[in-house]
Formats: structure tokens, C-alpha cells, sequence
């Protein structure tokens, strides 16, 4: 199979160095090995998605010279893929309702920790299957959270390659039950982002070292739904001058600023070279 790649950014802001490093780790890997590179709008975030970063993001990318195969895909076009795969989790008995609030979750003190904050502690997990029906029947809003546990121990001994870290054996439960389908959409990024790689016949994940705990799960997901395993390439990050990782809300590094300021293409890439050599990863 050739290799294709993806750049997978959301419509909530624009541009900026970080998502410019992204793209291009991604469009160099096809093109280095006559693949290609494809384009998907992560757009699920409804509340926080906006017409014009669509077109935003398509306008920095030709102008940085990072052009794409095909038409870009939405995951807002594909709620009924996210549906089926949910639907086969459900039937293995790989998730569970969890019908705790935000602020609840926030509240347990003893909430384990893991590489992205508190662990759930996996409360709706120990309710019975009369009680969750009950819930569900009531009209209780839920998610759908992935019982990691349960899932480990029906694929057992998972590994992922990565072309910076070799191969990596997978901890399921690195991330605790993460959510798989969200109360309000009825699909997460955990899950979105397995199935829209294995639809767009993705062979090569690059994305930034931040997500590599998160592949951890995304392997386990692959393995239970039967879907192909990528190769990761999880490249450093684009840090600001106090070393933290680069948000949206950075407007003077928005690609779209700097291309306002009279900054050219390569101005651009000088840019984010700079950062690199001073924040070595």
C-alpha cells in the first residue's frame, strides 16, 4: 500500500506555527515516499467551530505551499460511521454508560492521576445493568466510556511502532476509561479519529509528541473494532518563549498574522526552525 498521511486540524482558530509544523511533518513523509497527503477537518467540536476557519485553513496551507489530495474530509459527515463502530463496542460489552457531569468528575479528590490529569475513577462502571437501564430509560443524558479493564484483557500483549520511539508496547488503561461517544454527539475524538484513519487508508500517523499517550488507546481501539495499525511518528512540539506548548489563542503566531505582518513563505519556515533550535525536544 502506498504511504498516505494526514493532517487532521480543527475549525475553532486558525492557523499557527505548531499546526504549520504538523502539516508539513505529514506532507513531507508522503511526498518522500511518493504517497500522498490528505486533509480532515476534526470539526466535531460543534459549540466552538466556525464557518470562516475552514476556509482559513485551507487559504494558510496553499499559502505555506502545503497542498493536499482530494476533497477534505468532515467528521461531521461521518456521525453514522462513529454510530456502527460504537454500536459493535456496545455489543462486545467494551463500554459503558456513564452518566456523571463534568463537575462530579472534577469533585472526586481521589481521582487517580495519569499523563493528562485525573484518571476517572471509573464510577459508572460499578453500576448494575438494571440500574443503567433504568438511567437510560429515564432519559439520564450519558456518554459512552471504553472499560479499558475489560478491553485489555480481550487483546491482550498490543505494540505500536513509532519512527522516533520504536516499537512501544500499549497500557490500555494508561488513559483510564476514556470517553469514546460524548452526551451531546455521540462520538469522541478517541473514537472518531481510529475510524477516520482507517476509512482514509491512512498508513503513517504523524502528529505532535503531546498525543502519544493517546495512541495507547487508539491501538486498543484498532485491535477490538479490527482495523489496521498505522505506523506513528509523534514529532516535537512548537513552544512559546516560556517553553509552552503553542495555543490558538497565540494570535502574533497565527500564520495569518505573520502573513499580515509581510512575513513571506519562508520567513514562516525560518520562524518555526528558530523555535526548534532554541526548545530542543
Amino acid at each position: 500500500m502506498p504511504v498516505r498521511t494526514r493532517f487532521a486540524p480543527s475549525p475553532t482558530g486558525r492557523l499557527h506555527l505548531g499546526h504549520a509544523l504538523a502539516a508539513k511533518v505529514a506532507r513531507d513523509l508522503a511526498v518522500a515516499h511518493g504517497g500522498e497527503f490528505l486533509l480532515r477537518f476534526e470539526d466535531i467540536d460543534g459549540p466552538r467551530v466556525r464557518d470562516e476557519f475552514y476556509q482559513g485553513i485551507l487559504d494558510d496551507l496553499e499559502w505555506l505551499g502545503l497542498h493536499w489530495s482530494g476533497e477534505p474530509l468532515r467528521q461531521t459527515c461521518r456521525s453514522g460511521a462513529y454510530a456502527e463502530s460504537l454500536a459493535n463496542l456496545k455489543s462486545m460489552g467494551m463500554v459503558y454508560p456513564c452518566f456523571c457531569t463534568r463537575r462530579e468528575i472534577e469533585s472526586i479528590a481521589a481521582a487517580p492521576q495519569g499523563p493528562e490529569g485525573p484518571v476517572y475513577p471509573g464510577t459508572c462502571r460499578q453500576l448494575s445493568e438494571t440500574g443503567r437501564r433504568e438511567r437510560i430509560d429515564a432519559g439520564a443524558a450519558h456518554s459512552w466510556r471504553l472499560d479499558s479493564a475489560n478491553a485489555a484483557r480481550v487483546a491482550p500483549g498490543i505494540t505500536f511502532t513509532d519512527q522516533r520511539f520504536g516499537t512501544i508496547a500499549a497500557a490500555p488503561g494508561l488513559l483510564g476509561d476514556v470517553v469514546l461517544a460524548r452526551k451531546d454527539i455521540g462520538t469522541a475524538y478517541h473514537l472518531a479519529v481510529v475510524v477516520d484513519d482507517a476509512f482514509q487508508e491512512i498508513t503513517h500517523v504523524t502528529r505532535g509528541e503531546d498525543l502519544l499517550s493517546s495512541t495507547h488507546v487508539h491501538r486498543l481501539l484498532q485491535e477490538l473494532l479490527g482495523l489496521p495499525a498505522p505506523v506513528y511518528h509523534h514529532h516535537p512540539l512548537v513552544l512559546d518563549e516560556n517553553g509552552r506548548r503553542l495555543a490558538k489563542r497565540c494570535d502574533s503566531l497565527a500564520i495569518a498574522s505573520m502573513r499580515e505582518s509581510g512575513m513571506t513563505p519562508d520567513d514562516v519556515w525560518a520562524a518555526l526552525d528558530a523555535r526548534l533550535s532554541v526548545f530542543p525536544q
